[in-house]
């Protein structure tokens, strides 16, 4: 058989193989999904709020992808402020007193959230949620998904300050870290008035294999390759 045809024909063979791989590292992408009942008030007016821990394990590696569900009724929701800590540094700012502007230093009047956070989806911003369509629900809660606030700044800054600050506490911050360990949602209600009731809470988590795995098998396709082309050769 002439060299070149045939290596040629291995070489068609070792991109199948890198085809197979790559579809095996896409098949084990795995989805889990954890929703906690709560049933629980934020404390009204109380800097110290509410925090609620859980630890997750056995999940996959690595994050490429993280929302989060909340499910809130009452209270004003100019009032709460809300993050997400991740086991392993990730740190997510969902709420910082939506609606508080230079021209507003309360925020929005509506009473809840049943919302889901992605980021990933290019939603609009929830801290300005009423300059964008937007629907309530019978109870006057916020429905639909948003991105997450990300303004990481105390949330009894300057009303003005709220204009100015970029969104940099988002929920890709837990992209490429470990989802096993303990996650806290926390929540506080930053005025006094109207109590908030968090009824229960999800948190959505895409994992894929840690590089190592990965590494092992580009390590095996290539050595694959080094054989081909010796066979080739003779």
């Amino acid at each position: 058989m002439n060299h070149s045809i045939f290596t040629t024909m291995k070489l068609s063979g070792l991109g199948i193989f890198f085809a197979s791989w790559t579809a095996a590292v896409s098949a084990q992408t795995t989805n889990y999904n954890f929703t906690f009942p709560a049933n629980v008030a934020v404390p009204d007016g109380n800097l110290n709020g509410l925090a609620l821990a859980t630890n997750l394990s056995g999940l996959g590696s690595l994050m490429t992808q993280v929302t989060v569900s909340l499910d809130i009724t009452g209270g004003f929701n100019g009032d709460l402020y809300a993050y997400l800590a991740g086991p392993s540094g990730g740190f997510a700012v969902l709420l910082n007193r939506t609606g508080v502007t230079a021209g507003n230093a309360f925020g929005y009047s509506d009473t809840g959230f049943n919302i889901t956070f992605d980021d990933s989806a290019n939603n609009h911003d929830i801290h300005f949620y009423q300059s964008s369509a937007y629907n309530l629900d019978g109870g006057g809660g916020l429905t639909g998904d948003w991105s997450s606030d990300g303004r990481a700044i105390d949330p009894l800054s300057s009303p003005s300050l709220f204009d100015t600050t970029a969104s940099s506490a988002t929920l890709a911050s837990f992209t490429g870290t470990n989802p096993n360990g303990t996650w806290t949602l926390f929540l506080a209600d930053m005025s006094a008035g109207g109590i908030s009731t968090l009824n229960d809470w999800t948190v959505n988590i895409t994992t894929v294999p840690e590089p190592s795995t990965w590494a092992l098998l580009i390590t095996g396709a290539l050595l694959l390759a080094r054989q081909m082309r010796r066979r080739a050769i003779f």
